[in-house]
């Protein structure tokens, strides 16, 4: 596989490294990377030869949520188009819940917005010591709109409540204690190796089925569910607030 924004590794094993590849935009999802995503989950997916996917990221970050010039191109896009865009990302989430393997997030690094969306979306993430997180979209006048059916079912909507409608960060003992991270550790290899290998000693047909069999007994998040969060994204996006403090937030990092 060749992507632009993405690496794809597999070992003799069966176990692929995908590794989010904008260290220098501390791996924040542009349209490209979305696309690489979306096409690697459907990939993965569907090699018999996978038995087990990691996610993690290159350099100081995880993944710092979206893309500055992304952003950019959706406060100078109408309706339409930003609806088009946002579901991209949405399906691309959705193809990563969705996929028939093991997916186990190595978060080297902090977080953000997007970010914690993908860590909501694999089934075991494993954050290192010192990491912080955070869901900051009420800060800029957004909500956390495609990535909130994952992180709520993952974190319930009493811990939702507690980061989302502050947008402050948070710690990764904190993001344990929710249930984002199932566990913080200094030797973040070795905790990722373990989990690996327990995975690798589950038939790959029933864990297929198992975990389809969990998403249909969890909450539902289906492209009903996925369009409705799109609406809402659009229609904030267009808020005198989002206009505002987004604008003010993209200057300001344009400067620097």
């Amino acid at each position: 596989m060749s992507f632009q924004t993405i690496k794809v590794q597999t070992d003799a094993r069966g176990v692929a490294t995908l590794t989010l590849a904008r260290p220098d935009k501390h791996n924040a999802m542009s349209a490209q990377m979305i696309a690489d995503l979306t096409q690697a989950a459907g990939d993965l997916g569907a090699d018999p030869a996978v038995r087990v996917v990691v996610l993690t990221g290159q350099g100081k970050s995880f993944c710092a949520g979206g893309d500055l010039a992304w952003m950019q191109a959706q406060m100078a896009a109408d309706a339409d188009t930003r609806f088009t865009e946002a579901r991209k990302l949405a399906l691309m989430l959705k193809a990563l819940n969705d996929m028939p393997k093991p997916l186990i997030g190595r978060l080297q690094g902090n977080a953000f917005g997007g970010g914690v969306g993908l860590a909501a979306v694999c089934d075991i993430a494993i954050g290192v010591s010192g990491l912080k997180m955070g869901l900051t979209e009420v800060r800029l006048g957004l909500i956390p709109a495609t990535i909130g059916p994952y992180v709520v079912a993952r974190m319930g909507a009493a811990h939702a409540r507690r980061v989302m409608l502050s947008g402050r960060l948070f710690e990764a003992d904190e993001a344990v204690a929710m249930g984002l991270l199932a566990r913080v550790s200094d030797d973040l290899d070795a905790a990722v190796e373990a989990e690996v290998v327990a995975h690798l000693h589950a038939l790959p047909g029933a864990v297929a089925d198992t975990k389809a069999l969990i998403a249909r007994l969890g909450p539902v998040v289906d492209y009903g569910v996925i369009d409705d969060t799109i609406r809402a994204l659009v229609q904030r996006w267009d808020s005198d607030e989002a206009k505002t403090e987004v604008s003010a937030f993209l200057s300001k990092r344009h400067a620097k």
